[in-house]
């Protein structure tokens, strides 16, 4: 006859507590690294988020803005035949003061972007408000341009600098418009 040990029993639990054991292990395991997948995402997040709002910062003037007026342009427009012009005044908004000169150093390729803009452009478009809103866009994003190149490369200089940002351009004006 078979005798029952109990002190065998403790030391050789059978095969279904030791997978149920197993089974707990695993869950709690899981729970621990789902757990802690959450809690560093959601830091890489908002460390993104943080990164973000550095990036897209607009440098809030401290006084009266700074415009720097172009010349007026007469350029041929799109339009079929090439018999349309337009005369088109731009003043760029500055951020701040002290990037003028900053500006000014690119100025002749600044009026050469606008001037291959205005021309890519048809009078249907540009005597619309919508298409003279869109004008303003890009000449603002391609005089932009400029300035994200030697961003990269003076970062550390422009934050010593006082006043000077990343992108001293706020805005692009037009101070006339004619189209014939």
């Amino acid at each position: 006859m078979a005798t029952k040990n109990p002190e065998a029993e403790a030391a050789n639990p059978p095969k279904s507590k030791k997978i149920l054991i197993l089974v707990v292990l695993l869950v709690v395991l899981a729970l621990a690294a789902g757990g802690g997948w959450m809690f560093l995402s959601s830091k890489n997040a908002t460390h993104s988020e943080d990164e973000e709002e550095e990036a897209v910062a607009v440098v809030e003037p401290s006084g009266p803005p700074t415009y720097l007026p172009l010349e007026n342009m007469v350029v041929n427009l799109a339009d079929p035949g090439g018999e349309r012009v337009a005369q088109v005044g731009v003043t760029l908004e500055l951020a701040v003061a002290a990037d003028l000169d900053r500006v000014k150093a690119y100025m002749p390729t600044i009026r050469s972007d606008v001037l291959m803009l205005v021309s890519q452009r048809t009078a249907d478009e540009l005597l619309s408000k919508e298409g003279k809103e869109k004008l303003a866009e890009d000449i603002l994003a391609a005089a932009s341009r400029h300035f994200r190149k030697s961003e990269a490369k003076k970062k550390d200089k422009d934050k010593k600098a006082k006043g000077s940002s990343g992108n001293p351009l706020r805005a692009v004006l037009f101070s006339s418009f004619i189209v014939q």
